[in-house]
């Protein structure tokens, strides 16, 4: 760590002094000129002067502004690989959830397929069971009018009804 720092001040040292001496020796041009109009000399002097301060000046940025600058982009890039972890992972929890909510599904499918099944078979055994009652119900019935009808009786209903047939025509 002393390394890095005693390497870093060095380094800070000799360019603060390379562009004391950059600006002192633009001062000397500057204030030596002389006359009234400005020569292509003087303008080719002053674009070198305008290009190593841009230099100077980027550079300087540069130096002092990369460490931060690249911890921020790896802070962002960091960032989003977490994001896309979290994302990933919630992306297998639906999953999860989704494939169990199919299955709760298909349960509930077969269980409800049992239960009218179910309902099904309960309804026609109560079907068959009134038919037979039905049965028994009126075999009984025919067996009561059998005996409560007697020969005079059969006749008369014969004769009522020949009656109607004819009265009909």
């Amino acid at each position: 760590m002393s390394v890095l720092r005693s390497g870093k001040v060095r380094y800070i040292i000799i360019l603060l002094v390379t562009i004391s001496v950059l600006l002192a020796v633009g001062s000397v041009f500057a204030s030596s000129e002389g006359g009234h109009g400005e020569s292509s000399f003087n303008k080719t002097k002053d674009l070198i002067w305008r290009c190593l301060n841009f230099a100077v000046l980027a550079g300087a940025l540069f130096f002092l502004l990369r460490k931060p600058i690249a911890q921020g982009l790896e802070a962002r890039r960091q960032g989003i690989r977490d994001q896309l972890d979290d994302l990933e992972n919630q992306k297998a929890d639906a999953q999860k959830e989704l494939a169990e909510y199919n299955a709760r599904l298909d349960r509930l499918d077969k269980e409800i397929g049992k239960i009218v099944a179910e309902y099904v078979k309960d309804g026609e055994a109560a079907k068959a069971k009134i038919i037979e009652e039905a049965k028994v119900a009126a075999e009984k019935l025919q067996e009561q009018a059998k005996k409560n009808i007697n020969d005079e009786d059969q006749k008369r209903i014969v004769d009522e009804y020949l009656t109607k047939v004819v009265v009909a025509q």
